[in-house]
């Protein structure tokens, strides 16, 4: 079925033409058209015009927490059937005694970011109620900027003794909350978004589909071994999340490109989101399956970017 899918996709975006070199020649050359139409713009114009972007491009998270430390809340948003974040539920948090994004380990700060929920805890001292959530903290992008720390948690209040109004750096709400939460979310498809106020919604979608252009052509120069292309979507002063520099990074993908390999690239459940409390800097996440004669690899990539005044896409770091 898929693959009648983009044949018939195939049939309305190609010429006869087109469709005569796919039947003396096969799928590769049409394979290859096909790639390159991933890249343009009008593309994704298109494709995500009636899509909710309310926090980003989102195809793999159904629920999104937003935590605004102003006003100490935390907000639950989940996915309808006609795939649209409505609001859920709001509590009320207590977030870090010290005001700002958190830096280092025990500035008694809550992170401002965008993270995962990485695991549920259940057997927890009392002092944090009956469960609590894990986050990602620190991300790839804490880890760029410097930051340092741990044990960033959603977490209930103590269950047999007192507690200030303000945490170490968690998010904390009462038990009946952290009970209700854990009915509503599934931990691996939720994603928590914290700002210092309320995380902005309606991501402007030119940006969006500017971007999703933009991956798709650093992965057209990826698969066709394009290394100037490919080296120019990285900013002068890219640092992996491996610590590796833009010039051995340049160095090191130009002796993969030489190989000159067929490859396979595919990219799922991709989330373009844009982060909290900066100026046009983007997170994208997804799934890649990557297959060449020499190597395979199935797992999550990350890539910071940022748009520049030309709205030129320039990662930064990735991982």
């Amino acid at each position: 079925m898929k693959t009648i899918l983009l044949l018939l996709f195939s049939i309305s975006l190609f010429a006869i033409d087109d469709l005569t070199d796919y039947r003396i020649n096969g799928i590769e050359k049409i394979e290859k058209k096909m790639d390159l139409q991933l890249t343009k713009k009008e593309y994704w114009d298109k494709y995500i015009q009636n899509i909710d972007t309310s926090f980003g491009y989102i195809e793999k998270y159904s629920s999104i927490l937003t935590c605004d430390k102003n006003s100490s809340t935390l907000n639950l948003y989940k996915k309808d059937k006609n795939s649209t974040f409505k609001f859920i539920k709001r509590y009320d948090a207590y977030t870090g005694k010290e005001a700002g994004d958190k830096v280092k380990e025990g500035d008694l700060r809550t992170p401002i970011g965008i993270y995962k929920i990485t695991k549920k805890l259940k057997k927890l001292d009392s002092f944090y109620g009956p469960l609590a959530f894990v986050t990602s903290y620190p991300n790839i992008y804490d880890r760029f900027k410097g930051k340092d720390g741990h044990g960033i948690w959603i977490h209930g209040l103590p269950t047999g003794q007192e507690r200030d109004q303000f945490t170490k750096g968690c998010i904390a709400i009462d038990n009946s909350g952290i009970k209700c939460l854990d009915k509503n979310i599934k931990i691996e498809n939720t994603l928590l978004i914290i700002n210092k106020t309320k995380v902005p919604k309606n991501i402007s979608k030119e940006k969006l589909s500017t971007i999703l252009s933009q991956l798709y052509m650093w992965r057209y120069s990826w698969i066709y071994n394009d290394i100037d292309t490919y080296i120019n979507f990285y900013s002068k002063d890219f640092i992996r999340d491996n610590k590796m520099d833009i010039e051995r990074f340049k160095r090191y993908k130009t002796r993969i490109f030489k190989k000159n390999e067929k490859k396979t690239i595919l990219f799922n459940d991709i989330s373009v989101i844009k982060y909290p409390n900066t100026n046009n800097i983007y997170q994208i996440t997804f799934k890649e399956i990557y297959r060449s004669s020499t190597f395979k690899f199935t797992g999550d990539k990350m890539l910071m970017v940022q748009l520049d005044d030309l709205n030129s896409m320039k990662i930064f770091t990735e991982k």
